[in-house]
């Protein structure tokens, strides 16, 4: 049964990562579009990815493409194929807790203006979602999908924590039922992603996160636009503090 059970009207984030390579670097882009998909969280490890012929269709790719890029991702440890009636491309892909700190330092140099930029943008861009999704009538299977997701971010492990953070920013941006604004969640994600990971899974970090998320929560599920406005302006603040605290 799909986890959106409700007319959902972005295609889920799995559709929208999973969009249509361009013309051109057809592999590099399909390469690029799986690992995103993996890294963001939209595939967990242990899940199967969808089809070869589904995936190629969906990324508008031939199967010969689609059989180079798995090939690549397979050979860096990002997933496993196994045979069988239920074989299939797997996830194996297993965040690291030790994140070279340095290494993050160096890619918010090489970032530079991109940085404050990508940063800015998150913070008109989600706390904007958030106070939509808050102004819409939510289904009951929304209300529990969006629910689901907290719930997932709060009870993951330390090494699965980030996606499932993932997971849940991106949950309340399709609960706008917004294609555009879904995908530009996801790609504000993508583009942070290495330096959220190089935060500390400190316990004190994850359960001032935990707070903020069900204060996220609560105003979205009570109708509350300008309350999960703020909550998410104060999660995305808090954030940003921890991103220069341990990268300055």
């Amino acid at each position: 049964m799909s986890e959106r059970p409700w007319q959902d009207e972005t295609g889920g984030t799995e559709g929208i990562v999973l969009r249509p390579v361009r013309n051109g670097n057809a592999y590099e882009e399909t390469v690029e579009r799986v690992l995103h998909a993996i890294k963001l969280g939209v595939f967990a490890r242990g899940d199967r990815l969808p089809a070869e012929r589904d995936l190629a269709a969906r990324l508008n790719v031939s199967r010969v493409t689609l059989r180079e890029a798995l090939s690549s991702l397979r050979e860096a440890g990002y997933i496993e194929s196994r045979r069988g009636r239920y074989g299939g491309a797997f996830v194996t892909y297993r965040p690291t807790l030790a994140v070279d700190v340095e290494d993050a330092r160096r890619l918010v140099k090489d970032m530079g203006a991109e940085l404050n930029d990508v940063l800015a943008f998150r913070t008109v861009l989600e706390p904007g979602a958030a106070a939509f999704a808050a102004q819409r009538d939510l289904s009951g299977e929304q209300r529990a999908y969006l629910q689901r997701r907290l719930v997932e971010a709060e009870q993951a492990d330390l090494d699965e924590y980030r996606q499932a953070d993932s997971r849940f920013h991106l949950a309340i941006a399709e609960l706008t039922g917004s294609t555009s604004l879904t995908a530009s969640v996801a790609d504000t994600r993508i583009r942070l992603n290495d330096l959220l990971d190089a935060i500390p899974m400190l316990e004190a970090n994850i359960a001032h996160s935990a707070a903020q998320h069900r204060a996220m929560v609560s105003a979205i599920l009570t109708g509350d636009p300008e309350g999960a406005r703020r909550a998410t302006q104060e999660h995305l603040d808090a954030t940003a503090s921890l991103l220069a605290g341990f990268l300055s």
